[in-house]
């Protein structure tokens, strides 16, 4: 028998794959920018996926690509319910990673004191 949580582990990891795929080569809207599937938080239940991404550009850019991910949310339910046989479609919701914005940015600092010095 596996421990609990390994079937949701595993699940989370293929959302995360299939959504990033889906944003990567399958998503249409001129809204999108260049956005990276950072990981994703699947509810206990299967019925809630928030997908966190990380979005190139400034917040006005950033706020545009988030809201064409939105408008895609069905679509991208939809077709990982279909990708991953799953019995029901889940709510899918489309967030910006902040802590991997935060990483990022502590890196470019951390890179232009080393610079400095």
């Amino acid at each position: 028998m596996h421990a609990p949580g390994h079937r949701h582990a595993r699940l989370a990891d293929q959302i995360r794959d299939e959504a990033a795929e889906l944003v990567a080569a399958e998503l249409k809207d001129p809204r999108i920018g260049l956005a990276t599937v950072t990981g994703v938080e699947l509810s206990p239940d299967y019925r809630h996926v928030r997908v966190l991404v990380t979005v190139l550009g400034e917040a006005v850019e950033q706020k545009r690509t988030v809201e064409g991910l939105e408008s895609a949310a069905g679509f991208v339910a939809h077709e990982l319910a279909r990708r991953l046989r799953l019995r029901r479609v889940p709510e899918v919701v489309f967030t910006l990673d902040r802590d991997a914005q935060q990483a990022e940015r502590v890196e470019i600092l951390l890179r232009e004191m080393k610079e400095k010095s």
